[in-house]
């Protein structure tokens, strides 16, 4: 268990914003969360992961808390798929990367996303036609007031896009301790996400297609989009592509005919958050410390010793511009803290 006081948070936030906490506290076990509980008593405090969906305006007047748990375990071969229990506190990638390796099928195209793995089950981590929760079986949980253990089965998480049940009606009342998967033994490729269909047309016909090589393309083409953790600080996508009505839709396909959207539900439709902001003339720009990123108009980077006050204000502003050009609200996927 680690115990620190005026601790700084630079090294738990992908934005590389420099700020502090009143107490940080990492625990490695579930007996030490659970002895860890009394000292929340009455006091403000956050869960964080590596911090690849965080961003903190202010330095925190309170408790961090950080799991440490670690472990990866075959639970269950149902012949077809098997289950398997990970500690919360694994990194996320690392833990794909080891799938691939063990022939464990149906998270690749979740390679090279930031962050651990009790975070991907609160956020309900996407990319490339994947959702986490497509995934997830279950996830173990310790009561924050009572101590007590408990599990939730998968529609107890109430999953929906980038978000479930702990982001929601039960935010901070839970911890994620582990997390049961149900992954496949078929490689069976996941190509719905047009770009990436487009770029592996001809290579994923081929005999020797397998699951190692579509999640390097993955990785490869994230490298492209994303700037790497340590170099520039961000998270990633920064706002979350809205889903609107199809009067919505239609709306906005007649002015602009060419607007990326996917369908969801008979009467819902995705569109591309990052076209629109690059219409709107953001891509490359900045305000301040702060800027819109080159490669990706839907991430946001710290461009050297950038405020958290300075991104609010810069999402403010490309939020705004949004709302005015196209009528729709996008809405940030990173917590602002």
């Amino acid at each position: 268990m680690k115990d620190f006081s005026d601790y700084s948070l630079l090294p738990h936030n992908t934005f590389a914003v420099d700020v502090k906490c009143c107490r940080f506290l990492e625990y490695a076990s579930v007996e030490e969360l659970k002895s860890l509980l009394p000292l929340l008593a009455n006091k403000s405090y956050i869960h964080i992961g590596a911090g690849s969906n965080l961003l903190f305006t202010k330095d925190y007047d309170g408790v961090v808390l950080h799991s440490a748990i670690k472990g990866k375990e075959l639970i269950a071969n149902h012949g077809e798929s098997v289950s398997l229990r990970v500690g919360a506190g694994e990194c996320w990638d690392d833990f794909v990367a080891w799938c691939v390796d063990h022939n464990y099928f149906g998270i690749e195209n979740l390679s090279y996303i930031p962050g651990e793995v009790g975070a991907s089950a609160v956020q309900n981590i996407g990319a490339y036609g994947v959702e986490v929760e497509q995934i997830i079986e279950a996830v173990e949980t310790v009561d924050v007031q009572t101590g007590e253990e408990k599990v939730f089965n998968h529609d107890e998480c109430q999953y929906a896009y980038r978000n479930s049940i702990f982001k929601g009606d039960l935010k901070g009342k839970y911890i994620v301790t582990y997390v049961h998967f149900k992954l496949s033994l078929t490689f069976s490729p996941n190509l719905s996400y047009g770009a990436l269909r487009t770029i592996l047309a001809s290579q994923s016909q081929t005999p020797d297609f397998s699951a190692r090589i579509l999640r390097e393309q993955i990785i490869a083409i994230r490298k492209e989009k994303l700037p790497e953790v340590g170099e520039m600080g961000s998270a990633g996508s920064f706002f979350m592509n809205p889903v609107v009505s199809i009067d919505t839709f239609n709306r906005i396909v007649a002015d602009y005919p060419q607007v990326p959207h996917y369908p969801v539900a008979e009467d819902k439709v995705k569109l591309s958050a990052g076209w629109m902001i690059e219409q709107c003339g953001w891509k490359g720009r900045s305000l301040g410390k702060a800027g819109v990123y080159s490669k990706s108009a839907l991430v946001l980077v710290n461009l050297g010793g950038a405020k958290g006050e300075e991104l609010v204000l810069l999402a403010d502003s490309v939020r705004k511009d949004v709302l005015i050009k196209f009528g729709v609200e996008i809405n940030p996927e990173v917590n602002i803290i």
